[in-house]
């Protein structure tokens, strides 16, 4: 695991989406994140709908592709950010 990546999602969720969201297993290809460019543009905590995890995935594959230091570094301050915002859904 490493600090800034694709955050892990459950094994079930795996199960469920891989075979509907195109592109879901591309996270896999890198190692997952404590947080990602998904929590920081609003990806949060649990995703209830179909499309919420489809925007998560989106935002995922985004990181992946366009991915430098400096992005990184980007994800950490928004990060500490809004922890010291005291944002609802971070977790």
């Amino acid at each position: 695991m490493s600090v800034v990546g694709p955050r892990p999602h459950m094994l079930k969720h795996t199960e469920q989406y891989s075979a509907i969201i195109d592109k879901y297993m591309v996270r896999h290809l890198v190692k997952p994140g404590l947080t990602g460019w998904a929590q920081v543009t609003g990806y949060r905590g649990e995703t209830k709908t179909l499309e919420q995890m489809e925007g998560r995935v989106k935002r995922d594959v985004w990181y992946i592709e366009n991915w430098s230091f400096i992005l990184d570094l980007k994800i950490i301050f928004v990060t500490v950010f809004n922890m010291f915002k005291g944002e609802r859904n971070a977790y």
